[in-house]
């Protein structure tokens, strides 16, 4: 029976996302009804039978041949059984089966003692286009790996590439660190150099099994060395087609997971963890360990995923200052939905973003011991627009005190261009460069949330450049502060509540 209720007649948008096959499976994405409150699930038709059923805007189709080609279509179910209109429908085909290249084979030994690289790296060199390089079950020692084009890394359930404590196992490499390309460590897994400035495409990680970069050691030999600046446990870069699937990543010397100059990334049902391990015990001798950090990259769905950080979660980037404007590729066009966040300092734009940032989504995400839903940073000096931001249907609670309002954060909700100022001053006008950065089209809706540690909202543009055209729409928000908002050009509320446990629920400076 098809409901008549308006909301649910809203077209669902359904994409399968280009990256997001492998020769078993396809994942689809959908944006919800615009009014979403009376949808109880949805249904998922795969060549016109129901093949299943789900809550979240997402959906992986399982137990497909290689190489066939599958309609898919899905529809909308209210609490009443009410059934809506039937999305588009899109024809998607599954990969075809590739030889497998067993890592065994080629002489890797496991039990974390023998360093296996030259046998990793003599299978991914001997794989044919469209194969598999297989990481079975045990754990195997090694330093950096190098992906390359129309490949897949696939590791068993149960198995584990443990990087090397030896900086030595990782060569000096110049790309992107903190905005600009420096000498850097060599990360546990990269991608190829193409000559000539080629892009590679179609890589696929995946496998239920785990990347370990035994960031805790490398960290304290990296830094003690100093040759470079510190590696990361995935380092993806001028790659497009990219799919990360049921894969643990974990324990990075620095950021967990980068992606340079990368579009059509898929990251799906994916699980960081950079601060503690699975089971909650601390790592060591590690800072600054962001999870998954899109680096002027686009067109990227990360979607059913978990995060455990110790830095920000996901920091969406594009470059540093001068260098990052005369690159100018922008990282756009990012949808990240259904998703966990365990700790950290939830999904941030900046501060490297001079090569600027525009259309990200931010849906249907629960933040937990999480300082900020969202941080948009940009402070003088980078320059260039960060524009068409949403923020919406998310969760967060924080009784965490780990950390306070500080010049890194200073909100649950928090947009600021002071970023990284100890002391700032919301009235000293400084003069308009290349280097002054604009903030907006900024939208937070649907939002619940309560933070013990500072802020519940903070939002500071420069007196010379106001941010413009922010939106609050739908929000509760409990903090140990309330909401503060300064230099602000075209501010909308409506429907939200800010509660102050210190009882200074609304600050307001020049913000209109």
């Amino acid at each position: 029976m098809q409901t008549k209720d308006s909301s649910l007649l809203t077209p669902l948008n359904l994409v399968s996302p280009p990256a997001a096959r492998t020769s078993g499976s396809i994942a689809v994405v959908w944006d919800k009804p615009e009014v979403s409150g009376d949808v109880a699930c949805y249904r998922v038709y795969v060549n016109d039978v129901i093949h299943g059923i789900c809550t979240a805007a997402d959906y992986t189709v399982t137990g497909l041949a290689p190489a066939q080609e599958y309609k898919v279509h899905i529809c909308a179910v209210t609490a009443a059984g009410e059934v809506s209109l039937p999305s588009n429908l899109i024809r998607v085909s599954t990969k075809p089966e590739g030889e497998q290249f067993d890592i065994t084979r080629f002489g890797a030994v496991e039990g974390g003692e023998v360093l296996n690289t030259a046998a990793i790296q003599a299978a991914i060199d001997a794989c044919t286009p469209g194969g598999t390089v297989y990481v079975p079950a045990g754990v195997f020692l090694s330093g950096a790996i190098f992906l390359k084009s129309s490949m897949t890394l696939f590791i068993e359930q149960g198995g584990v590439l443990l990087g090397s404590a030896e900086p030595a196992d990782y060569p000096l490499m110049t790309y992107r660190w903190e905005g600009r390309e420096q000498l850097c460590y060599a990360s546990l897994v990269n991608t190829q150099e193409c000559s000539g400035g080629g892009r590679l495409k179609d890589i696929t990680i995946a496998g239920r099994g785990k990347i370990d970069a035994n960031g805790a050691a490398l960290f304290k030999a990296e830094m003690a060395e100093a040759k470079g600046f510190r590696g990361r446990a995935i380092c993806l870069r001028s790659t497009d087609d990219v799919y990360l699937k049921d894969i643990t990543v974990r324990q990075s010397p620095a950021w967990c997971v980068h992606l340079i100059y990368c579009n059509q990334v898929t990251a799906n049902n994916v699980s960081i963890y950079t601060k503690n391990d699975e089971h909650g015990r601390r790592y060591t001798n590690v800072f600054n360990g962001d999870g998954l950090n899109p680096d002027s990259s686009s067109d990227i769905y990360i979607f059913n995923s978990m995060i455990a950080s110790q830095g920000d979660c996901i920091a969406i980037k594009s470059g540093r200052d001068e260098e990052g404007r005369r690159v100018g590729i922008p990282s756009e066009n990012i949808r990240i939905t259904n998703c966990r966040f365990k700790s950290g300092f939830g999904v941030a734009i900046g501060s490297e973003m001079s090569g600027g940032v525009r259309n990200v989504t931010v849906s249907d995400c629960s933040f937990e011991d999480v300082y900020s839903i969202g941080t948009v940073k940009a402070p003088r000096g980078r320059g260039a627009v960060i524009e068409n931001i949403v923020y919406e249907d998310c969760t967060l609670r924080n009784y965490n005190l780990e950390h306070g309002d500080c010049e890194w954060f200073r909100g649950a909700i928090n947009v600021d261009q002071f970023y990284s100022h100890k002391e700032y001053e919301p009235d000293r006008v400084e003069e308009v460069t290349e280097g002054t950065g604009i903030i907006r089209n900024i939208t937070f809706r649907n939002i619940v949330l309560d933070t013990r540690a500072g802020n519940a909202i903070f939002l500071a543009g420069l007196p010379e450049q106001p941010l413009q055209n922010i939106v609050l729409e739908n929000i509760a928000a409990v903090g140990k502060y309330g909401l503060k908002a300064y230099n602000i050009e075209g501010m909308t509320i409506n429907n939200v509540s800010v509660l102050s446990r210190l009882d200074e629920a609304y600050q307001f400076h020049n913000a209109k």
